[in-house]
């Protein structure tokens, strides 16, 4: 397994063995909905821009770069890497809320309402498009690309440990890193919380420029955006702007809404995933026209998903029709025919065809 179909493995198994632990221990329902939102919110889309962000470093180091860092001992390079690249973080996050145009990419990430791993993979499409602005300059001063990768991903992978619900305060590690503690400040909606504790992963930025506020035992925390019901289909997500002009120009349908359950919709978002670790470990064997075409049908899952999430009926035909399409697809005229791919497809055959059977259900009473 490739590093990338090997991260995305572990990223699935510990949101869910965390909702299993706080369904078990703390006795809370699972909002199904909300984590396959967070889960399928960019993992597709969102990784094709941050291999352009990638991508646009490379270019950078090769025609714009002054040699300032890769002349440096290593051991130098990395302390450079891990430092830097944390500062950029927090005047990229600082700016994506102060900034309306960079809000309206970085609010997705927001709007979430419970506060679990599965919110620290939530995120907009274009968060690396954005990211990129904040990390050229590491570019042009000749940080290597293969250690810019290794720390982003380092301080990527401790963001997403503090989005965990499990640990509450960090003892001294609260006064100089960003724990799970001080990461529910910046999510928190209580006017003391708001815009507060940017950093990724070091507080010192925080403390420096002024942002840093502990968590206080006597503010209840609550989180989301006031005011917005977010939905849960990632393209609106996704494009808050073309999201305000559609609906101004299309009324809503007063067609009866069509529920599906809760459920349903949470072993289809983790089928789903599964074909995303699938297509990313195997799609470097495939040729252009397989690897866009099953590109566009996990792309086209994520917005059927959030379709049935926001009880729409166009949502639930548009995966009963991709469940019964992929199998005939990759199977079929791809030869996608190892034990992993025909597994997942026919548990998504199953699955759709297990909706179909709950709508026939639901029209005969």
């Amino acid at each position: 397994m490739n590093v990338f179909a090997l991260t995305f493995s572990i990223m699935l198994a510990v949101v869910l063995l965390e909702l299993l632990a706080l369904r078990h221990w703390r006795r809370e329902a699972i909002p199904w909905r909300e984590i396959i939102f967070n889960l399928n919110s960019g993992h597709i889309v969102m990784w094709v821009f941050r291999g352009v962000e990638v991508a646009g470093f490379g270019l950078l180091l090769q025609y714009a770069n002054l040699h300032l860092v890769d002349r440096l001992p290593v051991f130098w390079q990395w302390v450079f890497a891990f430092v830097a690249w944390d500062l950029s973080f927090y005047c990229m996050h600082r700016a994506h809320h102060t900034w309306r145009i960079f809000w309206a990419v970085h609010v997705v990430h927001h709007q979430g309402e419970h506060f679990s791993l599965s919110l620290g993979i939530r995120n907009s499409w274009y968060s690396s498009l954005t990211s990129f602005l904040f990390v050229a300059p590491l570019a042009v001063l000749g940080l290597p690309l293969e250690i810019f990768v290794a720390a982003s991903s380092f301080h990527y992978a401790v963001q997403l440990y503090n989005h965990n619900a499990f640990v509450g305060k960090s003892g001294w590690l609260d006064r100089v890193l960003v724990t799970p503690s001080n990461h529910r400040v910046h999510h928190a909606t209580h006017p003391v919380y708001l815009n507060k504790n940017f950093g990724g992963t070091f507080l010192i930025w925080d403390k420096l420029f002024g942002s840093y506020q502990p968590e206080r035992d006597d503010i209840p925390l609550h989180y989301g955006v006031h005011g917005v019901s977010p939905g849960y289909n990632p393209f609106w997500a996704s494009n808050q702007g073309l999201q305000a002009w559609f609906r101004r120009r299309f009324a809503p349908s007063g067609r009866r809404a069509m529920r599906m359950p809760a459920a349903y919709i949470a072993t289809g978002g983790i089928l789903l995933f599964g074909m995303v670790i699938y297509y990313v470990e195997r799609v470097a064997g495939w040729d252009a026209i397989g690897r866009w075409s099953v590109f566009a049908c996990l792309v086209a899952g994520t917005i059927a998903i959030g379709g049935m999430s926001d009880e729409r009926r166009w949502g639930w035909r548009g995966w009963l029709a991709l469940t019964l399409a992929m199998p005939a697809l990759c199977a079929g005229v791809f030869g996608m025919r190892d034990g992993w791919a025909l597994a997942l497809l026919a548990l998504l055959l199953v699955h759709g065809l297990a909706g179909l059977r709950l709508r026939e259900a639901a029209w005969a009473n």
